[in-house]
């Protein structure tokens, strides 16, 4: 999706390298051959008067060198960041064997999501600078895999989103008819959903042939920029609405519970507290591009995208620390897994999908 911003920051600098093509040429310039050419005008029988001109020909052993850009670090150190971060998520879902709710299947499925999502921003990084960016199967195997990866990611937090929903709606039947089945039947109508999105580029969706109609993020067309964006609203509006009931929910049993009124109400309160932490961080990072893609196009300047493409890119950081590490049950395999035992002051109270 970004693998064509550091293109359009070079062309600055391929500009003043033109300038200087017309400079006054150089006779020992090993770009510039010279040739024997006669003079036209000479056409008795005289000697052939031959005159040195030199034959301009575009030097073949000089190399370009392109300019990284500070934007473009940023991105890749962000994603070896995310990378590293759900890598450590899904080894230990992997290798503990408790982990298996349809609660911890989901988190698997968002940490897969940011994890190729990581490993995504590395490999535009390295087909910007590194490979051949010309190459249409470079440039639309890094855009599918960006869309796919991030469209998931947003789609398994509504999931988890959902869920969570339930689990409070639907309090005493919520475990029969939550199975592990449904769980991953809904994993897998979002991922088949996701990558049905990656390939639309490479079906012919995309601004290859025609760039005055080139998204932000070539070779994403405008309008399919929109149509993305404005299904993120909707997902955006989506969850607001689910919280909110989550949070008149929450309310509603506490004060139907007299004997831990205090309690409740205090830890209901710190549960509000934390939902509106999460959807104000999901916001903060996915609303400013959601709303350029919406209102811009590729004449607008890079800065901006680069701009609103990082924070969007910080939430699959910010994603494992909410939805993974604040887990005890994951805590207590960390803990394990890291120095074989587990703090005295870690809570080991079962943790359900209700839970924030």
């Amino acid at each position: 999706m970004i693998l064509s911003l550091a293109a359009a920051a070079a062309m600055s600098s391929g500009s003043s390298s033109s300038l200087n093509s017309s400079s006054p040429l150089d006779p020992f310039d090993s770009s510039t051959s010279w040739s024997l050419a006669e003079d036209p005008s000479n056409s008795s029988s005289e000697p052939v008067v031959r005159t040195l001109t030199p034959d301009l020909q575009p030097a073949t052993t000089a190399v370009a060198i392109q300019e990284v850009s500070p934007w473009d670090i940023a991105l890749c150190v962000t994603g070896t960041l995310i990378s590293c971060e759900n890598a450590l998520v899904i080894a230990v879902l992997f290798y503990t064997p408790t982990l298996r709710a349809p609660m911890f299947i989901l988190i698997g499925s968002l940490a897969v999501a940011d994890l190729l999502a990581g490993l995504g921003l590395i490999l535009n990084f390295v087909f910007t600078y590194l490979v051949d960016s010309s190459v249409e199967f470079v440039t639309l195997l890094s855009v599918g895999l960006l869309i796919s990866a991030f469209s998931a990611s947003v789609l398994n937090i509504l999931a988890i989103t959902v869920d969570r929903y339930l689990s409070l709606y639907n309090a005493l039947t919520y475990h029969t008819e939550r199975t592990v089945t449904f769980t991953y039947v809904m994993v897998v109508f979002i991922w088949v959903s996701c990558l049905t999105l990656g390939l639309l580029p490479a079906l012919g969706w995309n601004c290859l042939k025609d760039e005055s109609t080139c998204s932000i993020c070539r070779p994403v067309t405008k309008n399919n920029a929109v149509a993305l964006a404005v299904t993120f609203l909707l997902v955006f509006a989506l969850m607001m609405q689910l919280y909110l009931q989550i949070c008149k929910i929450a309310f509603r049993h506490a004060q139907q519970i007299a004997v831990q009124h205090q309690f409740v109400a205090i830890s209901t309160t710190k549960g509000v507290s934390t939902l509106s932490a999460i959807l104000c961080a999901f916001g903060a990072c996915w609303l400013p591009f959601a709303m350029y893609s919406i209102v811009a196009d590729s004449s607008y300047p890079v800065i901006y995208t680069y701009a609103t493409v990082l924070p969007a890119t910080c939430c699959s950081v910010i994603n494992p620390i909410i939805y993974a590490f604040r887990n005890p049950d994951i805590q207590k395999s960390l803990w394990m897994a890291c120095c074989g035992c587990v703090p005295s002051n870690l809570s080991l109270r079962p943790r359900t999908s209700s839970d924030v």
